[in-house]
């Protein structure tokens, strides 16, 4: 089992051409990455009830890492929280990643098998060759 993925944007659009890039990375490997995006008729939004879940649909038992698009979604995936069981909810990890940098890296490190911990140090560090190599 590996640490699921959910990504939560307020496009559908966005967040499908995001998981469509990240899965890039994992030829020939299955990886748990649900997403929660857009409104139900197709318009910009987000809704903490399909955060809550996709969060059910990634979790395999070894947690999940949530990454989120802008402000209210993340109000969303905190709200979704509510609705999870205790033992859901502490296996569930909220990232400040950048959602397209850190949903790369978070899916390869996730699918080789590391914890719920290192897929979210993994995410965080989505900035860093960018801001590197910016900064030279």
């Amino acid at each position: 089992m590996t640490v699921g993925i959910v990504v939560v944007s307020h496009s559908r659009a966005l967040a499908d051409a995001a998981v469509e890039l990240a899965r890039q990375m994992l030829p020939g490997r299955e990886l748990a990455v649900a997403v929660a995006a857009g409104t139900e008729d197709g318009g910009l939004g987000t809704d903490a009830a399909a955060v809550a879940d996709a969060i059910g649909q990634a979790d395999s038992g070894e947690g999940v890492v949530v990454l989120m698009d802008l402000g209210s979604a993340v109000l969303s995936a905190e709200t979704a929280l509510e609705f999870l069981d205790d033992d859901v909810r502490s296996r569930v990890t909220l990232s400040a990643a950048p959602l397209v940098e850190g949903l790369v890296g978070a899916v390869v490190v996730a699918a080789s098998g590391a914890s719920r911990q290192a897929v979210a140090a993994e995410a965080e560090r989505g900035l860093a060759p960018k801001q590197a190599h910016l900064s030279s």
